[in-house]
């Protein structure tokens, strides 16, 4: 680390993960230390955790159908 706090990441890292001048950058601290990620790469592993779940479009959907169908019982 610089005498200002500055990091400095190496060319090689930098062009295998093609971050240039202007990239966005995000610093997630975790409780043994940081993470540097992109955050279009923070966004792609957010969205894939998400979509790891349920989808809460089908359980509402399928709720909706149970809610008419018992309407239309009753």
């Amino acid at each position: 680390m610089g005498d200002r706090g500055r990091l400095v990441v190496p060319s090689a890292i930098r062009d295998r993960l093609d971050w240039r001048v202007g990239s966005r950058l995000v610093v997630l601290e975790h409780e043994d230390g940081i993470e540097l990620i992109s955050r279009d790469a923070l966004l792609a592993r957010v969205q894939a955790d998400f979509g790891r779940g349920p989808s809460l479009v089908d359980e509402l959907v399928a709720d909706r159908r149970a809610e008419a169908e018992r309407d239309l019982a009753g």
